[in-house]
């Protein structure tokens, strides 16, 4: 029963936009198609959220006796574990579908290869790899974070054509233009934390909402995450007054004062106590494993300088965004994008691979995965 190649990526293609529709945090976006015998689409559909049916699941119940002697595409592998839900390689092998085409293999190690064996060992025709980069993609923070158990992380830029971010009267509002924050709004929607570092906090008083909750869909908001070494939060800023709202943690230092972490716990807020590096700021990394045991797969860092060059420093960003206005503020501009020491050499430069540049309006919109060269490379 093989299937046509053409016919197989036009149909992963379809499954792919479908998993672009999820919001499952903190399981992985999935989309999946049921195809009848007779080649027809009986019915698609896509992990909506976190407890509800997984893709494959959803659209087989939806196809019914549709789906017996049919396709399943599916863009990750069914899994063969339980969890929250059955298997579901179970309710495929009860559907009665003869061919699955999966885009890739699932990097959960519970899974790994097992679900896709097991559909072999029952009789199944099984194709994997079909559209398997964008497959792959798909899944790239919630691979991360199966893998690793920390947080895939997005560090966010806004920067002008000379690496400003504040004029030198420390004015930012605006350095980028509407069409470039309608994109981070985007942003922020896409990811399970939004963090900015305490300069952000007092200066710019930030909500780091979604303002367009059907950005959302069905997903719960990000949780806002402050790094406030030494508790400095006002409990008059916007962040501390919609605590209750929308969960907001404050990442101090181990030594903070208690009067601050009681106030601002009774505000609403969760205070994460964590070790601080050398300069006396707060370990980012242990943050990172302490938001991962949270349960969070993805955060966007969207400043300030400070925490984006502790981010850098430590190669702790996987995902560079960078807004740039065509605007000059000049060498007394403050601060700088990043502060940071920065490389030895431009060879040495962190870069993003493969960059994929859009225009915003008037401002150009660079992003892709960042890379670390080693100092031999």
């Amino acid at each position: 029963m093989a299937g046509d190649k053409d016919v197989d990526i036009k149909r992963m293609r379809r499954a792919i936009e479908l998993a672009r529709c999820a919001r499952p945090s903190p399981n992985p976006p999935v989309g999946a198609i049921v195809v009848d015998r007779d080649g027809a689409i009986a019915a698609e559909s896509y992990h909506v959220q976190a407890g509800s049916d997984h893709a494959e699941v959803a659209a087989l119940a939806a196809a019914g006796e549709a789906a017996r002697g049919g396709t399943l595409y599916v863009t990750l592998e069914p899994c063969s574990h339980w969890g929250k839900t059955p298997p579901c390689v179970d309710a495929v092998l009860k559907s009665g579908v003869k061919r699955v085409v999966v885009g890739c293999i699932d990097p959960n190690p519970h899974v790994a290869g097992g679900g896709a064996a097991r559909m072999q060992e029952a009789g199944l025709e099984v194709e994997v790899g079909v559209l398997g980069a964008d497959a792959r993609a798909l899944v790239t923070p919630w691979s991360k974070f199966i893998t690793t158990g920390i947080p895939h992380v997005s560090l966010k830029l806004a920067l002008s054509l000379d690496g400003r971010i504040a004029t030198r009267t420390g004015q930012s509002k605006w350095v980028t233009g509407p069409e470039a924050r309608a994109k981070v709004q985007q942003l922020r929607a896409q990811h399970d934390a939004v963090a900015v570092g305490i300069g952000t906090a007092l200066f710019d008083d930030p909500r780091l909402t979604v303002r367009d909750g059907e950005l959302l869909g069905s997903a719960k908001p990000p949780a806002r995450v402050v790094f406030d070494t030494r508790l400095r939060t006002p409990l008059s800023s916007r962040l501390v007054e919609t605590a209750r709202v929308v969960p907001t943690w404050i990442c101090c230092g181990d030594e903070a004062p208690e009067d601050e972490e009681r106030a601002l716990s009774a505000a609403g807020c969760e205070v994460l106590r964590l070790p601080m590096t050398a300069e006396g700021r707060v370990d980012v990394a242990a943050a990172l494993v302490q938001l991962g045991a949270m349960g969070v797969v993805s955060v966007l860092f969207e400043g300030g300088a400070e925490l984006a060059g502790s981010l850098l420093a430590a190669r702790l960003a996987d995902e560079l965004h960078a807004f740039v206005a065509p605007k000059l503020l000049g060498p007394r501009g403050r601060p700088g994008a990043v502060d940071w020491a920065g490389p030895d050499t431009p060879s040495e430069a962190p870069q993003i691979v493969h960059p994929r540049w859009e225009v915003c309006g008037q401002d150009a919109y660079v992003h892709g995965r960042i890379r670390f060269p080693e100092k031999d490379d």
